[in-house]
């Protein structure tokens, strides 16, 4: 297929559902692939993520796999436990088939990595030239017939734009398809569905991340009171609270605590609440006395601890207009109990590409195909998460977890995702 007879594609966002896109299509052999990121550079900020075995298999079709090998850590167990600040535990939930393979040659359907890492992966095998950072779309718009122009701002200069005295280029691309992967604030999706808004969860999270070599006595001591991390998915659930725990490659900790909270005043499109040094001071008191000890002690030795207020929307019936498709967080933003949201958007990128080899010469029938194939799996995913997340937070009814039954107990496990019923 000759450059003139491809398809013109332009990705709105630079993150891991918009570079995973990208892979996508240029497999297909049939696109030709721009991508349009507001930031700069890439970030090392983030913390861990996990993958099923679905996106492992998109990630692998990318030709990736010596890539996630290196950054990635099989996690085989999910263990649900109810704990108390003078260090009682009680079993709730333990899962040993978290790994379970489908496939002979998928090493896990769990793994664990840092959200920088699998960006750089990514990142480090696409054309360098077909990203442009520090670009912010400001517009789409459709010319007569099946072209888009999306137009874009840039302080940098280049070929084939227009420069003013304020030193901002103004870009215009000509595409055939446009791929709004521009997250869970989409400019994309707000111009279609104008009077949405997001939905607070009712609660916030605290995050860390913290090295062996940074803490060596309180990691030490919870490797010992959590002697599967490494291997284990661990969630500690206290009253009207529960906490998440679990090792990333290169002894690195990662944890979260989820607080039942009123919502936050944030600005823009960030959904990160800034934590001054009386607000960490607060939360090492409630820490000690909501966990064990030594989780306890493991947030309070964690420099630069961070809180995300959680949100997600309403699961939409309808991601493409004319040409424009929404992917990802775009699509489908969602909470991160069931650790589904990146998941959901790498195997966007996967379907989609897919559906446009199987019709490279019919572009609406691929895109058509393309929604009936991801709306409904994404809206169960969607709706299981805020689901597993209010029963955790008790946020519906309020849960004494020491004296949970068979039933609840057994309702806390991610493998009830498949037949959660929307």
């Amino acid at each position: 297929m000759t450059s003139s007879d491809k398809l013109d594609v332009v990705i709105i966002g630079g993150s891991v559902g918009g570079l995973a896109c990208a892979h996508a299509l240029l497999k297909t052999k049939s696109c030709k692939v721009t991508v349009f990121e507001r930031a700069k550079a890439i970030s090392a900020a983030g913390a861990g993520l996990g993958l099923g075995d679905e996106a492992l298999e998109v990630l692998r079709s990318f030709g990736l796999s010596k890539e996630l090998e290196a950054v990635t850590q099989p996690m085989p167990i999910e263990t649900n436990r109810a704990v108390a600040p003078d260090g009682h535990v009680r079993q709730l939930y333990h899962d040993r088939a978290y790994n379970h393979c489908r496939q002979a040659y998928i090493p896990a359907l769990h793994a664990i990595l840092h959200w920088s890492e699998l960006h750089r992966a990514l990142l480090s095998a696409l054309p360098q030239d077909i990203i442009l950072w520090g670009t912010a779309v400001t517009n789409v718009e459709q010319e007569s017939g099946s072209k888009y122009v999306v137009q874009a701002e840039a302080k940098q200069t280049g070929s084939g734009s227009d420069s003013n005295s304020d030193g901002v280029q103004r870009i215009n691309v000509e595409c055939d398809l446009v791929i709004a992967a521009d997250g869970s604030m989409s400019d994309t999706r707000r111009r279609f569905r104008p009077d949405e808004s997001r939905r607070y969860s009712g609660y916030c999270a605290w995050r860390g991340v913290v090295t062996d070599k940074e803490a060596p006595s309180a990691a030490r001591a919870v490797r010992e009171a959590y002697p599967e991390l490494g291997r284990a998915l661990y969630f500690d659930l206290a009253q009207d609270s529960h906490a998440v725990l679990y090792e990333l490659p290169g002894q690195r900790l990662n944890w979260l605590w989820y607080i039942n909270q009123p919502e936050p005043n944030l600005t823009g499109h960030s959904v990160t609440v800034k934590a001054d040094d009386q607000k960490i001071e607060d939360m090492h008191e409630r820490a000690a006395a909501t966990f064990t000890p030594e989780l306890a002690a493991l947030m309070q030795a964690t420099e630069a601890p961070f809180i995300n207020a959680i949100y997600d929307r309403e699961p939409l019936k309808q991601w493409v207009f004319g040409s424009i498709v929404l992917v990802g967080e775009a699509a489908h933003p969602t909470t991160p109990h069931a650790l589904r949201s990146t998941n959901m958007a790498i195997c966007d990128a996967g379907a989609l590409g897919r559906c446009l080899a199987e019709h490279p010469k019919d572009l609406h029938t691929a895109l058509d195909k393309f929604q009936q194939q991801r709306i409904a799996c994404t809206a169960r995913e969607v709706l299981f998460s805020r689901h597993l997340g209010r029963l955790k937070q008790s946020l519906d009814s309020a849960h004494d977890w020491f004296a949970a039954d068979e039933d609840l107990c057994q309702s806390l496990g991610q493998a009830n995702m498949a037949d959660f019923s929307i």
